[in-house]
């Protein structure tokens, strides 16, 4: 894809702890059709921002899941997260596979294991590859799976 855009992104470690500085490149928006681009995978997700997470409490754990950004990741360049109002942190996604766009790998992660009853809260922002940033909050209630 053509890079259009640079853009220097300066993320704020911690307290005292540094800048990470990274550089992300703007990519060409032409359609595809198939969903390989930020604009066109926003305006799904836009519709389907409750879907963005969702917490299941399983085996004596609470899973937060993110199947549903794992599915629509092309067009993102990443999506971070915080629980209970902690740090943002970075969650690891495969690299998009433009001919299987919305399939999740067998090997990617698709949740992450806290301990039961401790996700109150989620916190998401997304970055997608146009370098425009979306974010939503959660509350467990209203994310719940069975």
């Amino acid at each position: 894809m053509n890079r259009v855009t640079t853009m220097v992104l300066a993320l704020a470690v911690a307290a005292g702890a540094g800048l990470a500085e990274e550089t992300r490149v703007a990519e060409d928006q032409t359609p595809t059709g198939k969903f390989l681009t930020a604009g066109e995978v926003r305006p799904i997700l836009e519709a389907t921002k409750g879907n963005w997470i969702a917490v299941r409490e399983f085996n004596g754990m609470d899973l937060l899941y993110f199947t549903h950004l794992l599915a629509w990741r092309c067009g993102l360049y990443e999506v971070s997260f915080a629980v209970n109002g902690g740090e943002m942190q970075r969650f690891d996604m495969p690299d998009c596979d433009p001919a299987n766009a919305m399939a999740v790998p067998p090997e990617a992660t698709v949740y992450l294991e806290y301990p039961l009853g401790s996700i109150e809260t989620v916190a998401v922002e997304l970055l997608y590859d146009d370098l425009a940033r979306a974010g939503e909050s959660f509350q467990r209630a209203n994310v719940m799976t069975p």
